[in-house]
């Protein structure tokens, strides 16, 4: 992933010295367990733990020169790690094979970085509640369509988000669970020349569950569900975005990004204040999602095992949780300084001459004695002539003056159905009901 879009601590879980440092852990734990079994000497182990033990820098630069030759990552690391420990290090990778550390090693990879995506989320959260409870009974309106519909509250738009966050954070923990798995089962899964027991010491040490079946490869379709998740928790970003976006346009002007000092809108027009970084989250939400196909795709390889999943994981793996690690952190910097607009909100609300209000009428008619069918037709008409005027006219006082209404409403009756508070009544059950 480029710097731009990058978090130091997500980037160096996919740096190669973490990878190298990982992989050895797995074959030293790998060579306790076997040496526990009488299967390797004691000493090899110990060889292997003592170098450790020194802080080693990993040579990134000379496994590299070694893999050129011999074209295989692994087999590069085992002989320069050999180069380094000595004869004791012939002992390592008994029984093993080469998936059996890139998958292990991948499994830690991403639940290292799913806790620092659940940390991510956790900080979002936060910042979400307190701007809902900051604004849960700020009147706005509420649009279906892109047009206004009926009143609620800023709060409870920010409601509809945590929820949402929340479902994708419990989604998140699950995914981590399923994709935290151990495959320690050498050529073909069936652990034909290492026993299960150096599986099950591995999983314990590093965190992981045991893969099931392994097949040689874990099944990538607990990598699938892992990156769709991502996907989710993306299009959650894209869609509190984009309501976001939708708010700071200048004729709605609702709420707006936090536009600090010394910054600039537009080379061309001084007076912009643009939504770049909700527009750029929309972007970086597209990416993340694009990361999904190809995990999907990953899931049918040949018999007990292909690489074509290969390179599309040393992409996806990295890219996926970087870009999100970034989305997550940019978003909750924005609702944290979100600029938002009650008396703006009210005149919004206030703009269409009591449209808003046109369903609680319709139900009064309704009840008055009069059939839903001309109850709506009564109301549409007076309707139409607020939106012909483009809010000149009231609809309070259309109705008023309307005879068939008079008939059946007297006029403080209409007038009680334009009361704002009665849409908010049920706002702390909603509360409730998300934050508990």
């Amino acid at each position: 992933m480029i710097p731009r879009y990058s978090r130091p601590d997500m980037v160096k879980i996919w740096e190669p010295e973490n990878r190298f440092r990982i992989w050895f852990e797995i074959e030293a734990h790998a060579t306790d367990a076997l040496a526990e079994r009488g299967v390797v000497p004691a000493s090899a182990a110990e060889a292997l733990w003592k170098w450790w033990d020194t802080n080693p820098t990993i040579d990134v630069a000379a496994i590299d020169a070694i893999e050129a030759v011999t074209k295989h990552d692994v087999i590069a690391f085992l002989t320069w790690v050999a180069e380094q420990v000595g004869d004791e290090a012939r002992f390592m990778h008994q029984g093993m094979t080469s998936s059996d550390v890139l998958d292990t090693c991948l499994a830690v990879q991403l639940t290292q970085a799913t806790d620092l995506l659940l940390a991510d989320m956790d900080a979002l959260l936060a910042a979400i509640k307190t701007r809902a409870m900051e604004h849960k009974f700020t009147p706005t309106i509420g649009r279906s369509h892109g047009i206004h519909a009926e009143p609620v509250t800023f709060g409870m738009k920010l409601a509809q988000a945590y929820a949402e966050f929340a479902r994708g954070r419990e989604r998140l923990v699950t995914a981590r669970a399923e994709i935290a798995t151990c495959a320690i089962s050498g050529a073909v899964g069936t652990f034909a020349n290492i026993d299960p027991a150096v599986e099950a010491h591995v999983a314990a040490k590093l965190g992981l569950a045991v893969e099931p079946v392994s097949t040689q490869v874990i099944p990538r379709d607990r990598h699938a569900m892992y990156f769709a998740t991502l996907g989710v928790i993306a299009s959650s970003i894209e869609r509190l975005a984009t309501e976001v976006r939708h708010l700071q346009r200048t004729e709605v002007l609702e709420a707006e990004e936090y536009f600090s000092p010394g910054q600039k809108g537009s080379s061309a027009m001084p007076h912009k204040r643009n939504p770049v970084l909700t527009e750029n989250l929309t972007g970086l939400a597209r990416m993340v999602r694009g990361y999904v196909t190809p995990a999907l795709e990953n899931v049918a390889l040949w018999h007990e095992r292909d690489i074509s999943h290969s390179s599309v994981e040393r992409y996806i793996g990295p890219d996926a949780t970087i870009t999100l690690d970034f989305a997550l952190g940019r978003l909750t910097g924005v609702i944290d300084k979100l600029l938002i607009y009650p008396e703006r909100m009210q005149k919004n609300l206030d703009r269409m001459g009591g449209l808003v209000h046109s369903q609680r009428v319709l139900l009064a008619l309704t009840q008055a004695g009069i059939s839903r069918e001309d109850s709506y037709r009564i109301v549409q008409r007076n309707a139409m002539k607020v939106w012909e005027s483009d809010g000149a006219e009231s609809l309070m006082e259309l109705l008023k003056a309307d005879p068939d209404v008079a008939a059946k409403m007297t006029a403080s009756e209409i007038e009680e159905r334009f009361n704002l508070d009665y849409h908010f009544k049920h706002i702390d059950t909603i509360f409730e009901r998300v934050f508990g």
